[in-house]
């Protein structure tokens, strides 16, 4: 009698736990030769209101780490993931790309990671700043992080992507509530899985799969929500900015319609830059003598 082998069930990553959608939907994915391969968890708004609950609450003790010792976290994600750089590889073939383009994509994935843990200590001397002030004082600013940021991951480059968007806001002492690529999803829940065996306290990324429709106008005005980056198309942005000025939070996205070179922008300007988008800034003034 011929053995039946364990297939696995996809699951979200959420809290640092996999759990399936709060509404039990999926929708099926197909390989690239468009045969079955499983079905996805088909997140909606409750499960968004859920992952930024669980955020929310891991993302003071993430921010009061000191900014070493989320370096050496996020550095641990690297070191989780190359290893079995190859899970990846596969995952990103099922959507049709060649195993030369998955493999460089992986690459620069880990590269990514690794760029970003040696900024977590380096961002506050460039960013904060001591004030000339023509009164007698110090002057000096300080970056904080913003709390909860909601990344929403393009179909294109859906683990570089994905990544490129989480860094630079736990890099900067936030928590994250991911929405992941619509059309290609498997990538992001072995991330998931990698990142559960990582030193990454459960709960500062959170990675949901589904449809966007069904999520983003709950993140553009969900109010525990500071801020959003993401690329997307006009339709969405248009949702985010508009439910982003009602709710009094920080949007950032691109288009996705034209195209984005996910491998590029990875200098370190645009990493700062990408960095301050997750910031807000604290002004201090204290008497001179006192």
């Amino acid at each position: 009698m011929s053995r039946l082998p364990v297939s696995k069930t996809p699951k979200c990553y959420v809290g640092g736990k996999f759990i399936r959608s709060e509404s039990g939907r999926t929708f099926p994915l197909n390989d690239a030769k468009g045969e079955f391969f499983a079905y996805i968890p088909q997140c909606t708004r409750k499960d968004v209101r859920n992952a930024v609950e669980v955020a929310a609450k891991a993302g003071a003790g993430w921010a009061g780490r000191s900014a070493y010792n989320r370096g050496q976290i996020i550095y641990r994600i690297a070191e989780m993931i190359e290893p079995r750089a190859g899970e990846l590889v596969s995952a990103l073939m099922l959507s049709g790309v060649s195993a030369s383009v998955a493999k460089a994509e992986v690459t620069a994935t880990i590269d990514r990671i690794v760029h970003y843990a040696g900024w977590t200590d380096k961002y506050e001397q460039l960013l904060g700043n001591v004030n000339p002030v023509a009164s007698p004082h110090f002057n000096f600013t300080v970056t904080e992080p913003m709390g909860v940021v909601a990344v929403v991951a393009p179909d294109e480059a859906p683990l570089l992507a994905l990544i490129t968007l989480i860094l630079p806001a736990i890099t900067s002492g936030n928590s994250v509530v991911a929405v992941v690529s619509e059309t290609a999803p498997y990538p992001a829940i072995v991330l998931g899985e990698m990142l559960a065996t990582s030193d990454l306290p459960g709960g500062v990324v959170n990675l949901l799969t589904g449809f966007r429709r069904e999520m983003v106008p709950t993140i553009a005005t969900h109010a525990h929500i500071r801020g959003v980056v993401g690329a997307v198309n006009a339709d969405d942005q248009k949702a985010l900015e508009l439910g982003g000025a009602d709710s009094m939070k920080r949007v950032k996205v691109l288009s996705s319609d034209a195209p984005i070179d996910w491998a590029a922008g990875n200098g370190p300007i645009a990493s700062l830059y990408a960095i301050r988008d997750c910031l807000e800034f604290k002004t201090t003034w204290h008497p001179i003598g006192a």
